[in-house]
């Protein structure tokens, strides 16, 4: 029985067909799917079936899912669109008879007032509308949000958010998508909720100062309210919708909103997660 993986081509769903692969399911058994199939091109040497879906058109949906038993969708990216292309993907999964959908969602979907909470709360909803059997991956933010910024934190020395003492439960992609390739591959997880996030949550002034640690260079951290960050953002160059999704998603970080004390990610893994020290001392090799 194949299990499909969408987004294949972007980060998190390329890491969770390695888990898959590692897992011991076979490459035929994994159908690999994005809107660029060139981009998959690598796992379809190995072996993996690589098909072309499209989360604006349903016809290509339903060929990507012809034949699969279980599905991980994971949520696309451009946020105004993202509950259609969910819509559209359920019902493709629906039509398929998939037994399982597992669905990369955001912690405390149901109850937190951030934008991107409420896409994922709207996909939740349909999941339930539409009574597919589903597992909920609520995770919560990438350590890779913030590693990723190194080379800017650096030149500059300094941190900014609108998150005040708010704390993040952040882990690596590999520790979410490791334990999607858990839940797709093991029985008795079908109409889980799981609220996922590092073991070691932290503030962004603890961020800065980990990194201060890690390079020997002084950062300090600057808190903005959410319209100094959005101007902060777009004069750094983001475009002007994410730069407020982004300082959105600070306030709710400020509310709490981005912190789980739950411990089901390293449940899942049967390890500690990745720290966000190793991140770091990663992310500056």
């Amino acid at each position: 029985m194949s299990t499909v993986v969408t987004g294949a081509s972007g980060q998190l769903g390329r890491l969770t067909v390695e888990a898959l692969l590692r897992r011991g399911v076979a490459a035929a058994d994994i159908i690999a799917t994005g809107r660029d199939t060139t981009r998959l091109a690598p796992l379809a040497e190995r072996g993996v079936v690589v098909r072309a879906a499209d989360f604006a058109d349903p016809d290509s949906l339903a060929k990507a899912f012809a034949g699969a038993d279980k599905l991980l969708l994971v949520s696309t990216t451009t946020v105004d669109e993202r509950v259609a292309n969910h819509r559209r993907a359920i019902d493709a999964a629906v039509d398929a008879g998939v037994s399982l959908v597992a669905y990369t969602s955001m912690v405390h979907a149901d109850t937190a007032g951030n934008v991107l909470a409420s896409t994922h709360r709207a996909t939740e909803e349909y999941l339930r509308e539409r009574a597919v059997p589903s597992v909920l991956l609520r995770n919560g933010w990438y350590l890779e949000n913030y590693t990723d910024q190194l080379p800017l934190v650096l030149r500059h020395g300094a941190v900014l958010g609108a998150a005040g003492e708010g704390r993040v439960s952040a882990a690596t992609r590999a520790d979410y998508a490791e334990a999607a390739a858990v839940v797709l591959t093991a029985e008795g997880h079908a109409g889980a909720v799981y609220e996922l996030g590092g073991d070691e949550a932290f503030t962004l002034a603890g961020f800065a100062a980990a990194v201060s640690a890690a390079t020997g260079t002084p950062i300090t951290y600057t808190d903005l309210s959410e319209a100094g960050l959005v101007d902060a953002l777009a004069g750094a160059g983001v475009p002007a919708e994410l730069a407020r999704v982004l300082a959105d998603a600070d306030r709710g970080l400020a509310r709490g909103e981005l912190y789980t004390g739950s411990r089901e990610l390293s449940r899942l893994l049967g390890r500690p997660t990745t720290p966000l020290t190793e991140a770091i001392t990663a992310a500056l090799a």
